[in-house]
């Protein structure tokens, strides 16, 4: 019968070997996707978790150890980093999720400087470590649940309500287990079975992913301006028609916290239809930039506009249905690349000339 320790290595070997191989896979079919190099860059950490233990072991405090170790507590971090572009299809990381990232990155950076060049070890920055390990674990837990009613991509609504919640909960308990003991005072038992319990959750999470023969799970988000919302065609379907018509003449776009079930009920139409629809018809991954795209194409037109030239670019967006100047400055850079009053200014000034 096999004993602890052995089932120990085989854990270890056996998650590697499924996050090598879930790299390889988003490497072969989604290179160019910005949540699949986020998702690598978390494999990476997870492997780094995997190994530290034995690393400290064999040769503790030295370089290759410290580095390991200190690449492995960015997992809770690099977690949260794909949750954000996964379930929001941002386009970009941005300079608040960077500063987020290297902010934490800089406490491990700190604890291997002070072991190699002054051989002090830091209580403070191990804690605070520890501290925001846990806080972006709960972090990524929270951007997964909250934004799941709106996401339009099937496959991924079913995964983020069970498999998501299974890496974030091993999150939070690697960090909370690590910060009663350290070190030595680590027994071989305890992180024998938290390595089953990361070949469990590795095997959990490729399972939901390999299962699925969906191209939109991993897919890049389209790039570009937001286009104007569709119009009918000759081969649009009955629904979308009467969709379209009910946000050109309706506007219930304009209503502050919409959902795609209170649309649903506007129309008399059954939610996963709708769902269905805005997806596979329209293209849209989420419920959100479905209605941005109608929000976005009337502050255009009010931005546009000589008549109101002098109407403050809050008063616009907030009318159009956005609930603040934050998300909605997010968004229309998105789109358009530049600021609102930039693009106010240059198309005013298009109207001029012509």
């Amino acid at each position: 019968m096999l004993s602890l320790a052995e089932i120990d290595l085989l854990s270890r070997g056996g998650s590697i070997a499924l996050l090598l191989l879930w790299s390889i896979l988003l490497l072969r079919y989604n290179r160019t996707a910005l949540v699949a190099r986020a998702a690598i860059a978390m494999n990476i950490t997870i492997i780094a978790y995997v190994l530290s233990w034995r690393l400290w072991l064999v040769a503790p405090f030295s370089i290759a150890t410290l580095l390991v170790d200190g690449l492995s507590v960015m997992a809770p971090a690099l977690f949260w980093l794909f949750a954000q572009i996964w379930f929001t299809d941002a386009r970009q990381i941005g300079w608040r999720r960077w500063a987020l990232v290297g902010g934490f990155a800089v406490l491990p950076i700190t604890q291997i400087a002070l072991i190699i060049g002054m051989g002090h070890f830091s209580t403070i920055c191990w804690l605070a470590v520890r501290i925001g390990m846990f806080a972006f674990g709960l972090a990524g837990m929270w951007t997964a649940w909250r934004g799941r009613d709106n996401d339009l991509v099937e496959p991924r609504r079913r995964f983020r309500k069970g498999v998501i919640w299974a890496i974030g909960a091993f999150v939070i308990w690697v960090s909370a287990i690590e910060v009663p003991v350290f070190g030595g005072r680590w027994t071989i038992d305890i992180k024998a079975i938290t390595e089953i319990a990361i070949v469990a959750v590795t095997f959990v999470v490729s399972i939901g992913l390999y299962g699925f023969v969906h191209p939109q799970l991993f897919a890049e988000p389209a790039k570009g301006p937001a286009c104007a919302p569709p119009s009918p065609s000759p081969g649009t379907s009955p629904l979308a028609t009467q969709l379209g018509a009910h946000m050109a003449h309706q506007r219930p776009y304009r209503a502050e916290g919409l959902t795609i079930a209170a649309l649903a009920a506007q129309l008399g139409e059954q939610e996963y239809r709708l769902r269905r629809l805005i997806n596979g018809e329209l293209g849209f991954r989420n419920f959100t930039a479905f209605l941005n795209n109608y929000r976005l194409d009337e502050v255009r037109g009010a931005l546009a506009d000589p008549a109101q030239r002098e109407v403050p670019i809050l008063t616009i967006a907030l009318d159009a249905g956005f609930g603040s100047l934050g998300p909605f400055n997010r968004a229309f850079r998105e789109a358009e690349g530049m600021t609102p009053s930039a693009w106010r200014a240059r198309a005013l000034a298009n109207s001029e000339i012509d």
